[in-house]
């Protein structure tokens, strides 16, 4: 089984590397682009009988830091 964990900085948390994107991207001439976040992409290759939960305890636990971030879990077979 294989598990993505999408995990980024909750709203109003300061994103500085999502402002230095948006400011090369300016920089670079690309117009309209009003704000950036950046965030994380995280892929786990599972065994079979791994629970939903346990990945949820795995994010609670490591993958993520609660206070700032948020995260979603996406299961493929």
């Amino acid at each position: 089984m294989k598990a993505v964990v999408h995990v980024m900085l909750k709203a109003g948390v300061l994103d500085p590397q999502g402002e230095a994107v948006k400011s090369a991207l300016g920089g670079l001439g690309f117009a309209g682009v009003n704000g950036v976040r950046q965030g994380k992409r995280i892929e786990l290759d599972l065994d079979d009988d791994t629970s939903e939960a346990q990945v949820t305890e795995m994010c609670e636990k490591l993958l993520a830091n609660t206070v700032i971030e948020s995260y979603r879990i996406e299961l493929e077979g």
